[in-house]
């Protein structure tokens, strides 16, 4: 089918920005979608004007209904970066849809501060917790973050002064490439007190400074004191040694099976951008304890799910990876293993006899590859200092085969 919906991205410079063919489009549509201020920004275009509906979701069937109709949809910017183009992807053919971006508003504030693109960390916050940057935080690192409201800067600046970036310059660019452009410059630890009054519509461009006794975290391989816990948890170097065997990739799902205080679960959401995780703990102490770490470390939309495998596996959505780092039975393995997508990866880790006896069977029956894991760690002994052993861990991995055309 050709394309029915023209999706158009508009500047705070409104209809004089946009191409002429793109100026046409929104001149002769029938029907304009878009939030209070695009109709603002094309005020002077008679059409039937329809709005953001909340939920978002809500919008796809009432834009099927236009079908036949010159309809245009605004957005702001480039709709394929941090906008409603990828969600309408989900559920409209890209064929039946065509694009025409603007320039976005990274690219106005790199200009502005004088940033390479290619140097810097392009972020979002809108509509998500503000929490979700921190594991992007870094001394040297340059940053530009889309943001919520008016309250965002104040957030984020929080945020830094509480992990030791205090000192951090911040710069508040409001309605870029308009005639109503602003621009604040302060500092992070400054706004924590006495924040000015922000625009509601602006982005925020930090150049991160690590001050005395800055929080210099990995995006993975996190120490163990980074995490609340009571003990038992995967320690930093079995994790790291997990999470390699899990192969963590952009949109990949982890299931967490047994997961304790989410140290694993957050570490993959870590290690690739958008990657999503379903941590499932029967303790509701521990799931409160793996909530807390989730926000301090940055991956707030962790899911937690209570019950114990293999019930609780009911009805989640199919995962690319599965951990079993607690509560691990053949038929919590039979049950992940079959829900896994093909060329998932499933990692077993086990440190009793009787755990370590069901990941010999499981690998037996299917093979995969298995490797005991042993760490020493030098400890005071008097005045001087020795190895002290940790169990050692048995670590079992397989990945399922593809499906072959």
């Amino acid at each position: 089918m050709s394309a029915w919906m023209d999706v158009i991205g508009i500047g705070e410079d409104g209809m004089d920005g946009l191409s002429p063919a793109a100026r046409a489009l929104v001149e002769s549509a029938e029907v304009i979608i878009g939030g209070d201020r695009h109709h603002m920004l094309s005020a002077n275009v008679a059409a039937q004007r329809i709005a953001w509906p909340s939920p978002f979701d809500a919008m796809i069937s009432t834009m099927r209904s236009f079908r036949g109709k010159r309809l245009v949809v605004l957005v702001t910017g480039d709709p394929l970066w941090f906008s409603v183009g990828a969600r309408l992807l989900r559920s409209i053919p890209a064929s039946e849809v065509r694009f025409h971006p603007q320039l976005s508003a990274f690219q106005w504030a790199s200009c502005r501060m004088g940033w390479s693109m290619a140097d810097i960390e392009t972020l979002t916050i809108h509509g998500r917790p503000a929490e979700q940057f921190l594991p992007w935080v870094a001394p040297g690192v340059k940053m530009i973050l889309l943001t919520k409201d008016a309250s965002s800067p104040a957030t984020v600046a929080k945020l830094l002064t509480q992990r030791g970036y205090g000192e951090s310059p911040i710069t508040v660019l409001g309605a870029l490439g308009g005639p109503r452009e602003t621009r604040q410059d302060g500092i992070a630890r400054e706004w924590t007190v006495d924040a000015p009054e922000f625009p509601a519509f602006h982005v925020l461009a930090i150049d991160l400074v690590a001050g005395e006794g800055a929080q210099i975290l990995p995006r993975t391989g996190l120490p163990d004191g980074a995490f609340e816990h009571d003990g038992k948890m995967t320690k930093q170097a079995v994790r790291a040694l997990t999470l390699a065997k899990l192969v963590p990739h952009r949109d990949g799902l982890l299931w967490d099976i047994g997961s304790g205080c989410g140290s694993v679960a957050i570490e993959w959401m870590r290690a690739a951008p958008e990657a999503r995780a379903i941590a499932i703990e029967p303790r509701a102490d521990r799931r409160a304890v793996s909530a807390r770490n989730a926000l301090t470390l940055g991956t707030p939309a962790l899911k937690l799910v209570e019950g114990q495998a293999p019930d609780a596996l009911a009805g989640l959505p199919a995962p690319d990876a599965v951990f079993i780092g607690g509560g691990l039975s053949e038929a919590v393995f039979d049950t992940a293993f079959k829900a896994l997508k093909p060329f998932g990866r499933l990692v077993a880790n086990a440190v009793t006899l009787e755990s370590e006896a069901i990941l010999l069977r499981l690998f037996e029956r299917h093979g995969g590859e298995l490797v005991r894991i042993a760490t020493q760690t030098a400890e005071p002994v008097g005045p001087y200092h020795g190895w002290r052993a940790a169990m050692p861990v048995t670590q079992w991995s397989i990945a399922k085969p593809g499906v072959v055309a």
